[in-house]
């Protein structure tokens, strides 16, 4: 297993490979790896000759207030997990190698980057774009392996990809869960065996929504507030938002059909974790 720091580097290898005709298969990530990493990891796999992972906490993606600084990084154990997987070449850059002093381009997806977290964490998504394009273009991917329990930066993705005519596949992988329903996030390790288990609301509030769906109800006000009514049995989480949308515009929509996407994000604490259901 490789792993190139230097952008010049990576670039040189990747080339080398595309010019061999290999197929290469992106996972992007910030580190901290968690099984549901590792599924995309094995989906590449099968999909690519080549496999490589980016590990990279972007600066760009946090806001003033948000937790860039103690996100976790634990590069070493990674890489050792990423070896067991067969990964073929890691690109793990320095914020100074992707943001050289006066970088001052950044790729925005109009509308639908104000979106779910777009809304809430306001910029954030400018700085997903300008990272994973910045990514696209270094390794020149055939394909890109996200998880999709990041329904909305999915749908930012996939239109920037469209938009700016990139000449590769986006593919969306399942959410990985816990057995009791938590969906896998880095963030978890961030909380106490009592958040831990507030955090649970977010699943429960999901599955309230699939069951009345199911059941025949299509106002996604009524899911909406069914779900609103969900969270109050965990008076200590809080809310951002509970939203029924189109999954490629992220717009509200006044009724579910099949496909529609039902989005949760919530403070656990200090917490922020996100959370989703296609139905």
């Amino acid at each position: 297993m490789l792993i190139f720091k230097a952008i010049a580097e990576a670039q040189s290898a990747f080339t080398r490979l595309r010019g061999e005709g290999r197929t290469i298969g992106l996972v992007p990530t910030m580190g901290a790896l968690h099984e549901g990493h590792l599924s995309l990891v094995r989906a590449a796999r099968a999909a690519s000759d080549v496999v490589a992972v980016s590990i990279f906490v972007n600066p760009t993606q946090f806001g003033p207030n948000e937790d860039f600084s103690k996100y976790p990084r634990t590069f070493d154990e990674d890489c050792a997990l990423l070896e067991r997987e067969g990964v073929d070449m890691i690109f793990a850059p320095t914020v100074d190698e992707m943001y050289p002093p006066g970088a001052s381009t950044f790729v925005v997806v109009e509308g639908v980057s104000d979106r779910l977290d777009g809304a809430s964490r306001r910029g954030h998504f400018r700085g997903v774009t300008t990272v994973v394009s910045k990514l696209f273009h270094i390794v020149g991917p055939h394909k890109a392996f996200f998880g999709q329990k990041d329904a909305a930066q999915v749908a930012v993705l996939r239109k920037m990809v469209r938009d700016l005519n990139f000449p590769l596949q986006i593919v969306v992988c399942p959410i990985v869960r816990e057995a009791d329903g938590l969906a896998l996030s880095s963030r978890n390790r961030y909380l106490s065996a009592e958040e831990r288990a507030q955090a649970l609301v977010l699943h429960r509030a999901l599955g309230k929504v699939e069951e009345l769906a199911a059941g025949g109800e299509r106002s996604s006000t009524k899911l909406i507030e069914a779900a609103r009514a969900v969270f109050t049995s965990e008076p200590s989480v809080r809310a951002d938002y509970i939203a029924v949308v189109d999954p490629e515009t992220l717009e509200d929509v006044p009724e579910v059909g099949n496909g529609t996407l039902v989005a949760v994000a919530a403070f656990v604490g200090t917490t922020r974790l996100i959370d989703n259901v296609v139905l």
